[in-house]
C-alpha cells in the first residue's frame, strides 16, 4: 500500500454483530485523496457511503468492525489509539453532517460550541476565541457573526447551523472534510448557496473533501472525481 495520499482507504471492509450474529455492511472499498482535491462518494441509499465516512472518521456504531487499512499522512487511522485519535479527529478530520442539529448541542450557544475547542486544546483565551470564532463565521457568509455566537441552535435555520459546521471544520484547521450529504435538509437556494460557500473555502483553505451524496449531478459539479458505490 502506498502512502503518497493525504488519505489512502484499501480494502475496507466493516462488519456489523448483532445477536443473530455478524453481517457484512461494506465490502472491500479502495479510495484515495490527496490534499486540495474533491472526491465525490455518489450512490443509492444503503450503498455504504456514510458508513465509509464513519469508518474513516472512527466513528462507527457499537458493534461495529472495520478492517483493511485507511491511512491519514500515511499514519494507519484504524489502529490509532489515545492521543494520536484525539489528534486526528481534531484537526486532521472534521465530518459536516446532513442533520447539523444532531452535532450542535441544543442547550449551548453556537458561541460555547465554536470557542470550547480553541479554549480547551488552543490555549486562547475566551475573548480570543470567541473573537476567532465571530471572523470565521464572517468568512463563511454570517456577517452578524457577534449576535449569532450569543444565540442557540433552534433560532438559526438549517443553512445558518450548516455553515456554522463549516465554520467549526475551519477554526479545527481540518486537513480533510467529511461532508455527508450536507444540503439534503435544505431547500434548493440555500442548497446552492450551502455548496457555494464549502466549495469556495475548500479551495481557498485547500482542503480535502469526501463528498457524499446521491445527486450525479451536484457531485460532477464540484468535486475533481467521482467514485461510485453500488449493492
Amino acid at each position: 500500500m502506498t502512502t503518497n495520499h493525504l488519505l489512502e482507504v484499501e480494502g475496507l471492509s466493516v462488519q456489523i454483530r448483532d445477536a443473530s450474529g455478524s453481517r457484512p455492511i461494506l465490502r472491500d472499498v479502495t479510495l484515495h485523496l490527496d490534499g486540495g482535491e474533491a472526491l465525490g462518494l455518489v450512490g443509492e441509499s444503503g450503498s455504504g457511503k456514510s458508513m465509509t465516512a464513519r469508518a474513516i472518521a472512527r466513528s462507527l456504531p457499537k458493534g461495529a468492525d472495520a478492517t483493511g487499512q485507511v491511512t491519514f499522512h500515511g499514519s494507519p487511522v484504524l489502529t490509532m489509539q489515545g492521543a494520536d485519535l484525539r489528534q486526528y479527529r481534531r484537526t486532521g478530520v472534521a465530518v459536516i453532517p446532513q442533520d447539523p442539529r444532531s452535532a450542535i448541542d441544543p442547550v449551548r450557544t453556537v458561541g460555547d460550541f465554536l470557542s470550547e475547542p480553541l479554549t480547551t486544546f488552543g490555549g486562547r483565551s475566551r475573548a480570543r476565541a470567541r473573537d476567532e470564532a465571530a471572523a470565521a463565521l464572517k468568512e463563511v457568509g454570517i456577517q452578524n457573526g457577534a449576535r449569532v455566537l450569543g444565540q442557540f441552535p433552534h433560532q438559526l435555520s438549517g443553512g445558518m447551523l450548516q455553515r456554522v459546521m463549516i465554520c467549526s471544520a475551519l477554526l479545527a484547521g481540518a486537513e480533510l472534510i467529511l461532508a455527508d450529504e450536507p444540503t439534503t435538509a435544505l431547500d434548493v437556494t440555500t442548497q446552492s448557496e450551502v455548496m457555494a460557500v464549502l466549495n469556495d473555502l475548500r479551495k481557498s483553505h485547500d482542503l480535502a473533501m469526501l463528498f457524499i451524496t446521491h445527486d450525479l449531478e451536484l457531485a460532477t459539479a464540484i468535486c475533481d472525481r467521482i467514485a461510485v458505490m453500488y449493492a
